[in-house]
C-alpha cells in the first residue's frame, strides 16, 4: 500500500454533516491542524437538520474548512470544486440513507447514491488530466446491507453480495461496482468500506437506538422487530473514524498485470464491531442508560411501552463483520462496548435536548391529571 502523508493536503469531504461526516472531518483537524477540508452536504430534512446544523457549527470552527451546501448530484458544482480546489483525497459519504426509506422513497436513492457518485468517480478520472497529479486515494461509504440475507456468518468481503434485499443495499453494491470499473479502467486507488450499524452522539435520529430514545421519552411504544430475535453488529463511531483515519493514507497500490493493463487498485473492508448484540439486549442496555443519564425516570414502565412484531421487508435477521483483513492491514479493531456507547449517547442526548427525564414525566402526569 502507498503512503499519504496527509499534512498540508486539501481532502473533500461528501456528506460532512452527516453523522460519521462530521466525526471524520473532526478528527482530522485534531490531528492535523494544517490540513484543508472541502466540505459538500446538501442538508436535506431527511432527518432533524437542526442536528446537521450542530454538527456543521462544529466544524465550521476551523480556519480551513470550506463549506459547500449543494448535491453530489450536481455534476457541475462537482466539477467546479475539483477545478477550483484539486483534492488529493476524496471520501465520499454522502448518501442517502436507511433501508425501509428507499422503499417509500427510490427516487432520492438513485439521485445520490447512483448519479451522486458517478460524478465522484468522473471527476476523480478527469483529475489526471493534462498530467496532473490527481486525487491519490478515493475512499467511499458502502454498508453491511449489500451481504443481504447471506446465511453464511461472519460477513467476509470474500462472501458473494449479488442478492441485496434493499434498493439501498442495491445502489451501495452498485457504488463498489462502479468503483472497480474506475479502478480499473483509470487506475483510481479506491477503498470502500462497508460500515455495520454505525451508532453514538449526535447521530441520526431514524437508527433504533435514537428513535427508541425519543418514542420513549413521548410515552409511545417501540416495536421490535422479528419478536427481538434479531442480531445487530453495533459499531460505535469514534471506532469507524479511527478506521477512515488510517485508511485514507494508505491507498491500494497501483500495479500493471501481465497483460499490460492496470490491475485496478482497489479493496473493500468492513468496520464493524465483530460482536454482533441481541436487539432485546440493547433495548435493556439503552434503557438502563437512559435511566443513569436521567433522561428517562427510575419509575418508568418499559414493559407498557415495547411491541414484538414481525420482520420488516428490506431488513435481515443478523449482521456480523468479519472484519481480519482491516485487523490484518492496519492493526484495528473496533472494540467499544455497546454500553459505553450508549452511555455516550444518552448523556449527549440530555444536554442537546436539555431534559430532564424526572421533570418530563412529572409533566407527563400532570397533563394525564388535567384530562381527568
Amino acid at each position: 500500500m502507498s503512503h499519504i502523508e496527509l499534512t498540508g493536503k486539501t481532502i473533500l469531504i461528501t456528506g460532512v454533516a452527516g453523522f460519521i461526516g462530521a466525526n471524520f472531518a473532526k478528527q482530522i483537524f485534531k490531528e492535523n491542524s494544517d490540513t484543508t477540508i472541502i466540505g459538500i452536504d446538501n442538508m436535506n430534512d431527511y432527518y432533524d437538520v437542526k442536528i446537521k446544523e450542530w454538527r456543521l457549527a462544529e466544524l465550521q470552527k476551523n480556519t480551513n474548512f470550506i463549506f459547500i451546501k449543494d448535491s453530489i448530484s450536481n455534476k457541475n458544482i462537482i466539477t467546479k470544486v475539483f477545478a477550483e480546489y484539486k483534492p488529493s483525497i476524496v471520501v465520499n459519504l454522502a448518501a442517502q440513507a436507511g433501508v425501509r426509506y428507499s422503499i417509500s422513497n427510490p427516487d432520492s436513492y438513485i439521485d445520490s447514491n447512483i448519479i451522486g457518485f458517478y460524478n465522484i468517480l468522473e471527476a476523480c478520472r478527469h483529475s489526471y488530466d493534462h498530467g496532473e497529479s490527481g486525487v491519490e486515494h478515493l475512499v467511499y461509504a458502502s454498508s453491511s446491507s449489500v451481504y443481504g440475507s447471506n446465511k453464511k456468518i461472519p460477513y467476509s468481503t470474500d462472501d458473494m453480495t449479488d442478492n441485496p434485499v434493499s434498493l439501498y443495499a442495491a445502489t451501495k453494491k452498485s457504488n463498489e461496482l462502479m468503483a472497480h470499473a474506475y479502478s480499473k479502467l483509470y487506475n483510481i486507488p479506491s477503498t470502500g468500506l462497508r460500515f455495520f450499524t454505525v451508532y453514538g452522539p449526535a447521530g441520526r435520529p431514524d437508527m433504533a437506538y435514537f428513535d427508541f430514545t425519543n418514542k420513549l421519552l413521548n410515552g409511545q411504544t417501540i416495536k421490535i422487530f422479528n419478536y427481538g430475535n434479531c442480531k445487530r453488529d453495533f459499531t460505535y463511531v469514534d471506532d469507524v473514524v479511527k478506521g477512515i483515519v488510517c485508511i485514507i493514507q494508505k491507498a491500494p497500490d497501483r500495479a500493471v498485470g501481465e497483460d499490460g493493463l492496470p490491475v485496478p487498485p482497489y479493496v473493500v473492508y468492513n468496520i464493524g464491531n465483530s460482536n454482533p448484540e441481541n436487539l432485546l439486549d440493547f433495548v435493556n442496555i439503552l434503557q438502563q442508560e437512559l435511566i443513569r443519564a436521567d433522561v428517562l425516570p427510575q419509575s418508568y414502565d418499559f414493559e407498557a411501552h415495547k411491541e414484538l412484531v414481525p420482520m420488516q421487508a428490506g431488513d435481515v435477521p443478523v449482521t456480523y463483520a468479519d472484519t481480519s483483513a482491516l485487523e490484518r492491514d492496519f492493526g484495528i479493531r473496533p472494540n467499544t462496548t455497546l454500553r459505553n456507547g450508549l452511555q455516550k449517547f444518552a448523556e449527549w442526548y440530555k444536554e442537546f435536548y436539555k431534559i430532564s427525564g424526572w421533570d418530563n414525566y412529572r409533566q407527563k402526569e400532570i397533563n394525564e391529571n388535567e384530562k381527568i
